[in-house]
């Protein structure tokens, strides 16, 4: 598992290390795996031309002494200043290695932008606050027309580095090196898109238990019980869906997809009469209860489950809203999608009455619904957003996008390391909310339930995409679960 920790967590671990160690020595190391990152990508450091991008902050200095390494194995490299004090000692450094320094404002910056192999980007850190000042974001705006390799000091300028957030410009890089610890803002959106690979440079700190978290596949595997002895359906945990209508059969073929793919022990299906039909077409394995268009009671009804799935494709307000209410009102696990996430954004009550686990599962047009907000600002604040609903709403919520995040009411976050782009499509999001639902129902709590599940349906999603097809589909996402399921056991 991997950590992640914010401007104030880092600078907190920096503090003994930096009584303890001679003046200077922290920003060498950093300088140092700096200049050896720079020269892999260079290949041949000799006659190469790097241009460094520097402000008055310490990731200023660590552009200007890793220069400095880069100019004694023979690159030409020149310091663009976009601020009126830099690092005085690295500045002297630079210049004694033969480094070259001009202004921001001087016309011959576009010029060396445009010839160099590589651009290092150190003028803001991450302290920064608020976005690039006017000269800063000139500069920045010129990276977007150039070929050469960005990378960015620490934290791309622009992105803060503890909440992602971008205010106007920032630096897309195409490989960031961070000193001492991964950020939060690298890990997430919209701060992770524009930081490339990122690469974290071990300068010795010493850090606290992280409230930002990454799964990896060994993770997810030790968090799932093995299949060993005597078991059986029950054991194996029995999930309810009750998802789709006559209008949207659809959502429930694929609910159920992802609820057995995943490997649950057995699915009780409880719909009208049309997408019960499609259920049972598809899914024999299920056992499948027709009901009438919102009829709550019958609905939870239909036998023992362990955990419920609600709300995908349930089609009309008064239809939906009866069948959420009866769900919510169960004393199981329950995860609510889509159309059940309108209802919830009327009745908040209903989630945060309940004393078993609730995971919601908003894209972010939902989520700005429920929590009264427009999507534009969830889009852009998404950390400080989803651990302010998951605590408000007593759930633990799972907003999808770019960087799926899951977050506890307890502030405990997890950023979803293996998101794809091919998890945007149609259906895509009935599949997770069956996966959720399943590892729910065979015994996981509710936060590890959606950050492993969020985890095994990207991973899904990367299956899918290997696979020789003109485009991927929801139910080629459900079908690549139990590759992604081998991946994650080796």
């Amino acid at each position: 598992m991997r950590s992640a920790y914010d401007a104030d967590q880092v600078r907190a671990a920096e503090k003994p290390l930096l009584a303890a160690l001679p003046d200077g020595a922290l920003m060498q190391r950093a300088a140092t795996g700096l200049a050896r990152r720079c020269a892999s990508l260079l290949g041949a450091t000799y006659g190469a031309r790097v241009v460094l991008l520097v402000g008055s902050g310490n990731n200023g200095g660590d552009a200007l002494y890793a220069g400095a390494q880069l100019s004694r194995r023979g690159a030409r490299v020149d310091a663009v200043r976009v601020a009126d004090g830099v690092h005085a000692d690295a500045l002297e450094a630079f210049s004694d290695a033969g480094g070259r320094t001009v202004a921001s404002t001087q016309p011959v910056v576009h010029d060396l932008l445009e010839a160099a192999d590589l651009v290092v980007d150190g003028m803001l850190g991450i302290g920064g606050r608020g976005g690039l000042r006017d000269e800063q974001a000139q500069v920045a705006g010129l990276l977007a027309d150039i070929d050469a390799v960005v990378v960015a000091v620490d934290v791309p300028s622009g992105v803060d580095a503890s909440t992602g957030a971008v205010d106007g410009v920032a630096v897309r890089a195409d490989v960031t090196v961070t000193f001492g610890a991964l950020k939060t803002g690298l890990v997430v959106s919209p701060g992770a898109e524009q930081a490339g690979l990122v690469e974290v440079v071990d300068i010795g700190l010493d850090l606290p238990s992280a409230d930002v978290r990454l799964l990896d596949a060994d993770d997810v595997a030790a968090s799932v019980p093995q299949l060993v002895g005597e078991t059986d359906k029950y054991r194996r945990g029995v999930l309810g869906v009750a998802a789709g209508s006559d209008q949207y059969t659809g959502a429930a073929v694929l609910a159920v997809a992802g609820a057995l793919r995943t490997g649950v022990g057995m699915v009780r299906y409880a719909g009208p009469a049309k997408a019960a039909d499609l259920v049972r077409a598809t899914w024999p394995e299920v056992v499948v209860t027709d009901l009438a268009p919102g009829d709550g009671a019958a609905v939870t009804a239909v036998g023992r489950v362990q955990a419920w799935v609600v709300g995908s494709g349930l089609g009309s307000e008064d239809d939906a809203e009866q069948v959420v209410r009866a769900v919510l009102d169960t004393d199981v696990p329950v995860v609510v999608d889509a159309d059940g996430l309108a209802v919830v954004a009327r009745h908040p009550e209903l989630v945060g009455r309940r004393t078993a686990p609730t995971v919601l599962t908003p894209h972010a047009g939902e989520f700005a619904r429920l929590v009264d907000s427009s999507r534009d600002d969830v889009e852009a604040h998404r950390l400080e957003h989803v651990r302010r609903a998951a605590a408000t709403l007593s759930a633990v919520v799972l907003l999808k996008g770019a960087t799926t995040l899951v977050a506890a009411p307890d502030g405990q976050v997890w950023s979803n390391s293996v998101d794809t782009s091919y998890l945007a499509t149609a259906g895509s999001g009935d599949v997770l909310s069956g996966v959720v639902g399943a590892l729910m129902a065979g015994g996981l709590d509710a936060s590890t339930a959606a950050a492993a599940g969020a985890f095994l349906h990207g991973l899904a999603g990367v299956h899918a995409a290997a696979r020789p097809a003109t485009s991927i589909t929801a139910m080629d996402i459900a079908t690549a679960l139990p590759a992604a399921w081998r991946t994650v056991r080796g």
